[in-house]
């Protein structure tokens, strides 16, 4: 049997995580459950697309439900207070000159459940988030992208 890859989340990704767990548990299953009743009283339940598609959701919250419970019971929190600022890791923000572009971008590596582009959080998974572990201010660094080959210079690391 493959070894399961263990999931990396910051301890925001996780509180966000145990957020949506409690929301889909206290809320989305609740409200599955009087869709399945209300499509019951339509009738027939071998000709009642309502009633299917009710159980259909209902097998599709249960499934993330699981998947969210066996996430947070397995996965690698990182904490604040361990995030190194010498070598990128997981929870760093970094500063970076994209001397291809031509202009300075600002990154924070997360682990790949908490990826946000829009606010620049990328997956230690990702072609630019697995080039950039494990390097130190200074560095220049060649990442293979869908447009080619761009270089990052790694101006700062933060928390």
């Amino acid at each position: 049997m493959a070894e399961e890859k263990r999931v990396i989340l910051t301890r925001d990704g996780y509180g966000k995580l145990e957020q949506e767990l409690n929301y889909y548990i206290s809320v989305r299953r609740n409200e599955i459950s009087e869709q399945i009743a209300i499509a019951r009283g339509f009738g027939d339940l071998s000709e009642n697309a309502e009633y299917d598609e009710a159980k259909n959701e209902q097998s599709r919250i249960e499934a993330k439900i699981v998947e969210m419970e066996n996430t947070l019971r397995n996965c690698i929190v990182v904490e604040d207070d361990e995030v190194d600022t010498e070598t990128i890791g997981v929870g760093n923000t970094v500063k970076v000159h994209n001397q291809t572009m031509k202009l300075d971008q600002t990154i924070t590596l997360v682990g790949a459940n908490e990826i946000d582009p829009k606010q620049m959080k990328i997956s230690t998974d990702s072609p630019i988030g697995g080039a950039l572990l494990g390097k130190k201010v200074g560095q220049i660094v060649d990442v293979e992208v869908p447009g080619g080959i761009i270089k990052l210079k790694v101006l700062e690391i933060s928390r």
